[in-house]
């Protein structure tokens, strides 16, 4: 591991909240396969399967925001340990309520509670990095995009953890492990107490939450259409290895993309910026859409492995510069609720993406759908334009780096 990632890690308290997190953010890329393998294996129907999971993952972008608002005014531990105590009797509700065969409402009243409860884990800990880093802010951006890293390790590790389990071992193993493992990893978190964040009590005569600061309203539909390019890129794979007669190598290929973003945000985080922040989110975004591009135009499995991987380059460098914005822009006192709904607003915007490539795909087959996220690109960027500019109209102090 480079110099810059080594002096990150020697922060106090460092290594034990980011193992802590690291663990409890597994799950974020295991809940959704999780149910889905669940519910089709007992119910024998995909699109009860689909459904469930939809609710999950709608109310968990309802109900993490919220957790999040709590844990700046109370203190994350305080919001931690109940909330994740309640998603663990949820998630093993519905595994009760499928297994034992009950009617099919009480597994969308479980995934609904289960979804309330989860947490956006990725927010609390960059949270984290904020307040620790609070001395140093020129080695946010370094710590932020370690973060992007472990996002995509999770993302690459976590489906096939749970395929696994839910195949070889018993459908509701997937689950299983992956509740166990947020449980692990948030009461291990909640016993970091040095390195976390005090609680900032709402100021007096102030209302509304996070998205009351104009930053969050401006960012918000930009990170969801981000989203939308990753889902749609996901599905557009699945379908165009199928396609290309190797379905088997689609987790190769969405692999690619994955190790394109992860090498691009540990170059990213080695390199000390002196472009200004927003002007960096806004090169990014450009250099996304322009990334878009190519897929739309390969007919080759092997070929598109190459290009995806160059397409993931401009994933890292985007995301986290958005993540650096809304950390300078938003109210300190407001920073898990701001960060956690721009994760919420991109596992939207997953969903967004991957339906409308799905039709697209039944229609006219994975090289129409690739223009998917070949146009969420362009309105993002389109936006991220017009965010920065409005942000700058309104008399906002400019973001400088992090």
């Amino acid at each position: 591991m480079s110099s810059p990632y080594r002096e990150l890690l020697t922060v106090p308290g460092a290594r034990p909240f980011v193992i802590a997190g690291s663990v409890g953010r597994m799950s974020m890329s295991m809940v959704g396969i999780g149910v889905v393998l669940l519910v089709s294996a007992v119910t024998g129907s995909y699109g009860i399967a689909g459904a469930v999971a939809a609710t999950l993952s709608l109310t968990y972008a309802a109900g993490s925001p919220l957790s999040a608002r709590y844990a700046d005014r109370y203190g994350q531990r305080r919001v931690l340990v109940p909330v994740v105590l309640a998603n663990t009797v949820s998630i093993a509700a519905l595994i009760l309520c499928a297994e034992f065969g009950l009617p099919v409402w009480t597994l969308f009243a479980a995934a609904a509670m289960a979804g309330l409860t989860q947490l956006s884990l990725g927010a609390w800990v960059r949270a984290r990095w904020s307040y620790a880093l609070r001395d140093s802010p020129a080695r946010l951006h370094t710590a932020f995009s370690f973060e992007s890293v472990v996002d995509e390790a999770v993302f690459v590790s976590g489906p096939i953890i749970v395929t696994v389990l839910c195949t070889a071992v018993h459908p509701a193993a997937g689950l299983a492990a992956a509740t166990a493992l947020t449980l692990v990893g948030c009461l291990a978190l909640a016993a970091q107490r040095g390195t976390e964040p005090p609680p900032a009590p709402p100021v007096p005569g102030a209302r509304g939450g996070v998205l009351s600061a104009p930053a969050v309203r401006v960012m918000t539909p930009v990170f969801l259409l981000l989203g939308m390019v990753f889902g749609a890129i996901d599905v557009s794979a699945v379908a165009f290895a199928d396609e290309e007669g190797h379905k088997a190598l689609a987790g190769v290929l969405l692999g690619c993309y994955a190790l394109g973003s992860g090498a691009a945000a540990l170059w990213y985080g080695a390199r000390h910026w002196h472009t200004p922040l927003d002007r960096r989110f806004l090169v990014g975004l450009g250099v996304l859409a322009v990334a878009m591009v190519p897929p739309t135009l390969v007919g080759n499995l092997w070929l598109m492995m190459a290009v995806v991987f160059f397409s993931g380059l401009a994933i890292s460098p985007t995301i986290i510069p958005g993540y650096g914005l809304v950390e300078r822009l938003v109210p300190p006192r407001q920073l898990t609720e701001g960060l956690a709904l721009m994760s919420t607003s991109i596992s939207i915007g997953v969903a967004a993406g991957s339906s409308t490539a799905g039709r697209i795909i039944d229609a006219h087959g994975s090289q129409a759908a690739f223009l998917v996220p070949l146009a969420a690109a362009l309105v993002a960027a389109a936006l991220g334009a017009a965010a920065i500019r409005l942000m700058s109209s309104g008399g906002r102090p400019r973001p400088q780096q992090t």
